[in-house]
């Protein structure tokens, strides 16, 4: 099986170079240009003289640049020696500095300041105006003015037109100025003080320092000025000149700090400062002070330090007498340019890589450094280097990136499948990706050479790694163990992997002398695939190796057939070639600004394209243009219609597989369709999804397998579908076929056609023609004589249709009528159109016609005619919910809320019925009828205790709001007596009654007042009742409380006389009237705090639901393991004697809650009973504790005394014991209300129902 031939390449770029030259005439200046390198594909060795030049690491190329030059004055004259590396003075070159627009570069030389033109070097004008040597200058950053200091002690500004406008003087000579860069302040340091001056104030503000000031920067936001210092200190100041930071650094005095410079990045998270110090060393802090990372040794005394514009690489200059590259983290790239004497400066032209450097002999040099891609390429992976120690791996049709971090200059990158090669100055690293997955993109290392490889270029296999040098080639195992060697007869030009089982790949090599080999990694002879006349510039290898490409010196893509040598073609204006890994005869060329398309042998397809081909898949096309590698999207139309041409169905097809628009997709299946090449067809309609054409060629093909194989009858129905109807008809008829072109008249209603196909015909046809003429008919708008032709050719429904739609209800009943009751479909549409046309009765008797009792129910709901609906509900209880519901609805839009909850009951809607029961509640307290508010809350409350049994989800939600709609129950049903006692002349209750009415309803407003309720009615009944029966301290408790609420007029002076009256009346309460506890016997105050529960025991009062006493009731809980059965039938049975040394209460605590207990292990007395024994007790905490009783205890208790709550489940029966068995009590079965049964008995009398819940007496328990 042929392996896909690999575009792994890597490009040899230029590393970075100066420009340099003698200052002459500009008619004799002479200029050097580098050694270009073209980037092809695969990988071109430079020329020998570029890679000689200046003894640069290999990947940095020299380019000769500007140098600056010095112009004369009439009044002196420089003395200048003319060298290759600058211009060289007879003084130091101590600072200089460019205008920040990067125009012109000062220059501090002698007791002169020399300004350039960068463009071309010449010298603009000398300014002269210190009497001593200048050892700093600086460029404000607006570019208005600059500063230069002096020996002379002086400092002097200066304007962007070359004029001197202030000069002020330090006691010692001028080390360093600086400008802030947001401002115009200006920091000039001497050797014992610092100056502070901006143009807003008179004097400079100066600040004494402890040691010598050798240099100074400012932050990037103006905010904090560096000061490096002789003492090894680095001293950080604000603007105003008080130190914020000060950092003492390891050697101290010993390692005195020469250059210090800000990053000047706004990218990076922290301020970074740069620290170069005599100890040779360079280090980096934060503002704070905290170094980064460990200092850097150097191995030579730094003079100066600069940043480039966006801060990613660094200058460093000294006593090495050279210019080193670093980059931003310390790591060294390189040497810039080797000098005679000492560096005593280096600044980046801004916003640009122009370097100039200034010495201790005079000497300027001007370098350009050009950063060229170090990169490779293997199909879609793209790796390439970035900040010259990092790579990037670029997945160019996904756009993911991975970047593997480096500390030192990578050299060469070389890609291969899963494999990643990168060359560092001393060592090979080699990576793999994670995993076999073609999306993964994390590498891991595999291998690491240690070694110092000289090689032109690095490619990499998936067990080897191929060092070119030359003409010679060497093979490496990843261990660094050179394998096998190959020496060519000629320079390599180009090589390239072509593939291949791991450890046996194939190379494909280029000669300068014209020779195209193929070396085996695992063998020591090349094969010779062939030999031309000129030298090999580009190759590569179609995808199933059978033809080469050859990208010659002169610009000509050759084509070869390997096996036969044979030249296939050729073509001109050609750089670089790549075959189609997905088609086997379509290549790419690229040349003069154009991108080549070339398929089989037919003429080459031209678009513009800038840059070099270096990889060909399916569609797109991967371009190097300058720096940069992207993936191009080229629809394949031309050369698909160059094979359509043809007729060559299939390769045009192939050639639309690698990438085409939708129009070129139609365009081929339409071809290939009327060629009636079907396959191909079929494809390409899959393609554009048109599902119309797909039928047809399905239809086609299953006809082809049922033994039809008349084409002319295939090609007439690929024309009809086409709109060539003439065609089709005539292919029909002559095919014998004339019923298909009948069809297709008729369908197109071209009836004088169909009429002439038809002649006298078959009846079929005469009906299926009056059918499509009715059909033409109605289009035309003409109904009447549509449902005639319809009703004559037996399509009942489409009659139906047009006489529903126009109304003619007489039509429908007609046809109705003389249906059968079998045509149900027909039936149906009638009695829809009935109904829809307000004749509900005709409607009806369809519907009965066909028996669809569903729909005639739907019918009685939908008009409203309920009692028919009830009936056949009645005699069908399957659409009970079909009744029920909708009338439940339209009780409720019609204001019946009442019986529209009871209809949602009925019918099974819980959540619907609990709406309309909550509106209703809430109308119902709102219009002050709070009887009916009360009686509301209770039917909701069983509502969600019913929603609680069904819905085990809702379970706890619905059990909440069952305990509170209790609460309001009650709480309304109370309110309802003090209500009508404050708004009616007349009171239906006693004295008594009322009060302990409004104390209940007070005791349980502790929290929060329902809506409805009035504080100020339920006080001014309790103080009037109070104050009736003695209860003066009660009565005057409720009248001040009165006094703080806003009070109805019409109560305004009988509460003020009330107020007065009272305390006139001793301040007690008639004891009579002080409520029992039945539990622990204690008096309970009339005003309760703790509500209604006992203030000792917390036993919770039971009231009676008609006058409120309390009840000779105490509730108890059964014993864990008890259920509700067992404890009925223990009270059932006879209670036995008690025997001495039974049933005893027995408290207990545990650390969520107390109990009490009954215990039969204890002593008690003989004659007491069981349960009343221990009921007299002091209560221990403020936490209630229930009555607990066990199986002896509930035996031996009397059924007359124990009253039942039997709530449905998931509620527990409630059990309480009457403490006086001789006053009878009852209890309501449906509410659970208690009554003293005299008082139920007269109320049952008076309404026939339960006052609370409403049950009627012959109601029975449900």
């Amino acid at each position: 099986m042929p392996v896909v031939p690999s575009n792994a390449e890597s490009f040899v770029g230029v590393g970075f170079s100066f420009f340099s030259r003698h200052v002459q005439p500009k008619a004799s200046r002479p200029c050097l240009y580098p050694w270009s390198c073209i980037k092809g594909p695969g990988r071109r060795l430079l020329p020998a003289p570029a890679r000689a030049c200046s003894g640069l690491e290999p990947g940095w190329w020299p380019v000769p640049g500007l140098l600056p030059g010095c112009g004369r004055r009439p009044q002196r004259v420089l003395v200048v020696w003319g060298i290759f590396s600058g211009v060289r003075y007879t003084l130091n070159i101590y600072d200089l500095a460019f205008k920040p627009d990067g125009t012109q570069l000062i220059i501090a030389a002698g007791n002169r300041l020399l300004v350039y033109d960068t463009s071309d070097g010449t010298l603009i004008q000398p300014l002269k105006g210190h009497k001593d040597t200048v050892y700093c200058v600086a460029y404000a950053k607006d570019g208005k003015r600059f500063a230069s200091g002096s020996a002379d002690k002086s400092v002097i500004i200066w304007t962007s037109k070359l004029e001197g406008i202030l000069k002020y003087t330090h006691n010692d000579s001028i080390q360093c100025v600086s400008y802030n860069p947001l401002t115009h302040q200006l920091a000039s340091c001497s050797s014992s003080d610092f100056g502070l001056w901006s143009p807003e104030q008179k004097s400079v503000s100066k600040h004494k320092t402890s040691s010598k000031i050798t240099c100074c920067s400012w932050t990037n936001d103006g905010q904090y000025l560096a000061l490096g210092m002789f003492n090894g200190i680095v001293s950080i100041r604000n603007k105003n000149g008080e130190e914020k930071v000060k950092i003492e650094r390891t050697g101290g005095a010993s390692s005195p700090i020469w250059s210090i410079c800000w990053n000047p990045s706004r990218d990076e998270r922290n301020d970074i400062l740069a620290v170069a110090d005599w100890g040779q060393k360079l280090s980096f802090y934060q503002l704070s002070g905290k170094q980064i990372g460990k200092d850097r040794m150097l191995n030579f005394d730094p003079c100066c330090v600069s940043y480039f514009t966006k801060g990613e690489y660094i200058l460093l200059g000294g006593s090495d007498k050279q210019v080193s590259l670093f980059t931003k983290d310390g790591v060294r790239l390189g040497t810039i340019g080797e000098q005679s004497s000492w560096v005593w400066t280096c600044k980046v032209k801004p916003d640009s890589n122009y370097v100039a450097v200034g010495c201790q002999d005079g000497t300027i040099s001007f370098y350009q450094l050009i950063f060229s891609t170090v990169h490779g390429l293997y199909k879609d992976r793209y790796a390439y280097r970035d900040s010259m120690t990092d790579v990037i791996v670029q997945h160019l049709i996904t756009e993911q990136k991975v970047r593997i971090k480096g500390r030192e200059l990578v050299k060469k990158i070389a890609i291969y499948k899963n494999r990643l090669a990168i060359q560092m100055p001393e060592k090979i690293l080699i990576y793999e990706l994670y995993s076999d997955d073609s999306s993964d993109m994390y590498y891991r290392v595999k291998e690491k050479i240690v070694k110092k490889f000289e090689c032109n270029l690095l490619v990499v296999c998936s067990d080897h790694i191929i060092l070119c040098q030359e003409k010679r080639l060497q093979c490496l195992s990843f261990s660094g163990t050179k394998e096998r060697e190959w020496l060519m007869e000629s320079l390599i030009r180009y090589i390239k992997v072509i593939g291949g089982p791991p450890g046996r790949e194939g190379l494909l090599v280029g000669l300068k002398n014209g020779q195209i080999l193929k070396i085996f990694v695992d063998n020591v002879f090349a094969i010779v695939l062939l030999k031309q006349s000129t030298a090999v510039r580009c190759l590569d290898m179609s995808a199933s190796r059978n033809k080469l490409a050859v990208v010659d010196e002169n610009d000509t893509c050759l084509v070869y057939d390997i096996h036969t040598k044979e030249l296939l073609f050729q073509e001109p204006n050609a750089n670089s070639v790549a075959w189609n890994t997905q088609c086997e005869d379509m290549l790419c060329f690229s040349g003069g600004g154009y991108l080549n398309i070339k398929a089989s042998n037919f003429p080459v397809h031209q678009q513009k394209l800038q840059g070099f081909v270096v990889g060909y898949n399916g569609s797109k096309i991967f371009c190097l243009h300058v720096f940069s590698m992207s993936a191009v999207e080229v629809p394949q139309s031309a050369p698909m219609y160059q094979y359509l041409e043809r007729k060559m169905f299939k390769e045009a097809y192939q050639i639309a597989c690698l990438g085409v628009t939708d129009t070129d997709w139609r365009e081929l299946a339409m071809e290939a369709l009327e060629g009636l090449e079907f396959e191909t067809a079929k494809k390409a309609f899959t393609r554009v999804r048109d599902l119309r054409y797909l039928e047809l060629i399905s239809s086609i093909e299953e006809r082809k397998k049922h033994g039809e194989n008349n084409n002319e009858l295939f090609l007439a129905d690929v024309y009809a579908y086409q709109g060539k109807f003439h065609e089709a008809a005539k292919l029909y008829k002559k095919s014998g076929h004339e019923n298909l072109a009948l069809d297709m008249y008729s369908d197109l209603r071209m009836f004088d056609y169909a009429k002439d196909f038809l002649g006298s015909g078959d009846p079929k046809d005469t009906k299926m023609l009056k059918k499509k003429q009715a059909d033409w008919a109605k289009n035309i708008n003409e109904p009447k004589a549509a449902v005639e032709m319809y009703l004559s050719a037996g399509e009942h429904m489409k009659a139906i249709e047009i006489s529903g739609d126009h109304g003619w209800v007489d039509m429908l009943i007609e046809i109705a009528r003389k249906l059968d009751k079998a045509e149900r479909e027909p039936l149906s549409k009638c009695a829809f159109y009935f109904k829809k046309l307000d004749n509900p009765g005709y409607a009806a008797e369809t519907y009965m016609k066909v028996g669809d009792l569903k729909a005639l129910v739907h019918l009685h709901v939908d008009t409203h005619r309920w009692e028919e609906a009830f009936a056949l509900s009645e005699k069908h209880p399957e659409f009970k919910d079909d009744v029920y519901v909708p009338y439940a609805q339209w009780l409720a839009e019609n204001d019946r809320f009442e019986e529209a909850q009871k209809a949602f009951h009925k019918a099974g809607r819980q959540s619907e019925a609990v709406k309309v029961l909550e509106q209703l509640t809430h109308n119902a307290v709102v219009e002050n009828r709070f009887n009916d508010a009360a009686y509301y809350y209770w039917m909701l409350s069983m509502q969600c205790l019913d929603i609680a049994q069904e819905n085990e989800q809702q379970k706890t939600e619905m059990l909440q709001k069952f305990h509170h709609f209790q609460h309001l129950a009650e709480v309304y049903h109370v309110y309802h007596s003090i209500q009508r006692y404050t708004e009616e002349p007349f009171s239906f209750h006693l004295p008594e009654t009322l009060f302990n009415i409004s104390r209940f309803l007070l005791h349980s407003l502790t929290k929060e007042t329902p809506l409805g309720i009035s504080k100020v009615n339920t006080l001014f009944a309790l103080a009037k009742q109070s104050k009736a029966l003695g209860a003066y301290k009660l009565a005057r408790h409720a009248y001040d409380k009165l006094q703080g609420l806003q009070i109805p007029a019409r109560f305004q002076k009988s509460i003020e006389l009330g107020s007065l009256t009272i305390r006139s009346k001793p301040f007690h309460d008639n004891e009579e009237l002080v409520p029992l506890c039945y539990r622990c016997s204690t008096n309970n105050p009339l005003l309760n705090n703790l509500g209604n529960v006992c203030i000792n025991c917390r036993q919770p009062f039971v009231f009676s639901a008609s006058s409120y006493e309390v009840l000779h009731l105490v509730e108890f809980c059964l014993e864990d393991g008890i259920t509700d059965e067992e404890a009925v039938a223990l009270i059932d049975l006879e209670a036995p004697a008690l025997n001495k040394g039974e049933n005893k209460w027995q408290e207990m605590m545990t650390d969520h809650a107390q109990s009490l207990r009954l215990d039969d292990n204890t002593d008690i007395t003989e004659d007491d009973d069981p349960f009343t024994a221990k009921l007299s007790f002091e209560q221990g905490g403020s936490e209630f504790v229930p009555v607990i009783v066990n199986r002896a205890v509930l035996q031996s208790m009397s059924r007359r005394d124990v009253l039942i709550k039997r709530w449905p489940k998931p509620l527990r029966w409630q059990y309480y014991r009457s403490l006086l068995p001789d006053a009878s009590i009852t209890m309501c079965p449906s509410c659970f209300q208690m009554f003293h049964t005299e008082d139920y008995e007269l109320l049952i009398l008076q309404h026939n129902c339960c006052p609370f819940c409403r049950r009627r007496v012959d109601e029975s328990n449900q």
